[in-house]
């Protein structure tokens, strides 16, 4: 059972939750990557894009610097980019049965992405509506303008990386402390997921902890929950086929709803649900 202390520095544990569902967005709660989309349709091209993928997922190459790549390859103004994705990209129509079933059975949800926020929350708002997006944490990448633009120019946005912000944070504060140098720390992943499921993880005691996702910017969360869903056929199967970490891939998220619900009602154990490729 969680104490005060814990449960103030890590919210989730507030309503003391059986379990906590984190995931990623695209590709996962979405049919189609909306990154992958935008770097295949208005950037470099697919194949290029693959080959990286796969540079990362055998150790050649961190996944922000490939990511960054694709980002900025991509010319087209912002809300255009938005536009164009928000035609075209797809919900799992299964998501939002199984995220009512989770706030009805005090099991949070909280989405990992490493896309950008402002595409995320208009894909989720077109998609599930304002009202539903206004409940779910977010953890993502931002998006910002290149110098002497706005986003919406032709070239005029960037990705931001996440731990690149709470990096910068937190030497603003060391440097108000000591005084320390201009000092550059980044994580290879730009965004990496690990960060926020270690403090609920590193936990004695804690709730069951899920993570789904589909591609290389999983790879940084796929050993740290109690059970990995893979989708099928795609980048995270194989890397959790190639690291040896437990999984099981899934479809759409009714497979999910199902095996969550019975790890929840004592059917199956985690361990027996982690049967790799079905």
């Amino acid at each position: 059972m969680a104490d005060n202390q814990q449960t103030s520095s890590l919210p989730l544990l507030q309503t003391q939750p059986k379990a906590i569902f984190f995931t990623d967005f695209d590709g996962t709660i979405t049919l189609d990557d909306s990154n992958d989309f935008l770097t295949d349709n208005l950037g470099f091209g697919n194949a290029l894009r693959r080959q990286l993928n796969y540079d990362v997922i055998y150790g050649r190459r961190p996944f922000r610097d490939t990511f960054q790549e694709m980002m900025d390859s991509v010319r087209t103004p912002f809300d255009q980019c938005v536009d164009t994705v928000r035609e075209r990209v797809v919900l799992d129509p299964a998501f939002v049965r199984f995220f009512h079933w989770c706030r009805g059975n005090n099991v949070p949800v909280v989405v990992l992405s490493g896309g950008m926020r402002p595409m995320i929350r208009a894909l989720l708002a077109h998609l599930v509506g304002e009202e539903l997006v206004d409940t779910m944490q977010i953890v993502s990448n931002d998006v910002a303008a290149r110098p002497g633009k706005t986003i919406n120019d032709e070239g005029g946005w960037t990705i931001t990386f996440r731990d690149d912000r709470n990096v910068y944070g937190y030497f603003q504060v060391l440097r108000r402390e000591s005084q320390l140098a201009e000092t550059t720390v980044h994580s290879s992943f730009g965004h990496d997921k690990s960060r926020t499921i270690k403090p609920y993880s590193s936990l004695p005691e804690r709730p069951i902890l899920f993570y789904a996702g589909d591609g290389v910017s999983d790879l940084s969360a796929a050993k740290e929950t109690d059970l990995l869903f893979a989708k099928a056929n795609c980048d995270l199967v194989t890397y959790c086929e190639h690291e040896k970490a437990p999984f099981v891939t899934f479809n759409n998220f009714s497979e999910i709803h199902e095996t969550v619900a019975s790890i929840l009602d004592g059917k199956i154990s985690v361990k027996e649900a982690a049967v790799g490729r079905k």
